[in-house]
């Protein structure tokens, strides 16, 4: 059982940064993909990044290319997502999600079914 816990939302205001923090209890995200979503009032939950934590592979939409970033730290077992030009659009519940895999490309995990394990979320709001 992997527990994830999300902190690092907020208010900030359109062009601003915020970093995102999705820490695991109980054990380590080694062998496991991590992947964060949101999901808007009225909107389905949408895919914004992956990492596999052994090789530090990451994946992205079009959506956030070039803006977001997803990055790992082993010390800490912990993984982030830096979210800088923020635009109105992008304010939503930020969601943590993970599942153990050894192999796949990232692109596999771009659904909600691909994960096992979620957090509870966290509110980001971008004002404009």
């Amino acid at each position: 059982q992997v527990q994830l816990v999300e902190s690092g939302g907020g208010l900030v205001q359109a062009g601003g940064s915020l970093r995102l923090s999705c820490a695991a209890s109980r054990r380590t995200f080694s062998s496991y993909v991590v992947g964060w979503f949101r999901q808007a009032p009225g909107k389905e939950r949408e895919f914004v990044a992956a990492i596999r934590w052994n090789s530090d592979s990451t994946y992205y939409p079009d959506s956030v290319k070039g803006r977001f970033t997803i990055s790992r730290d082993i010390a800490k077992n912990t993984v982030y997502l830096q979210m800088n030009s923020l635009k109105p659009e992008d304010t939503a519940v930020y969601y943590c999600a993970a599942q153990a895999s050894e192999y796949g490309g990232l692109n596999l995990f771009t659904a909600r079914s691909a994960y096992d394990y979620w957090g509870q979320g966290t509110q980001v709001t971008v004002s404009s």
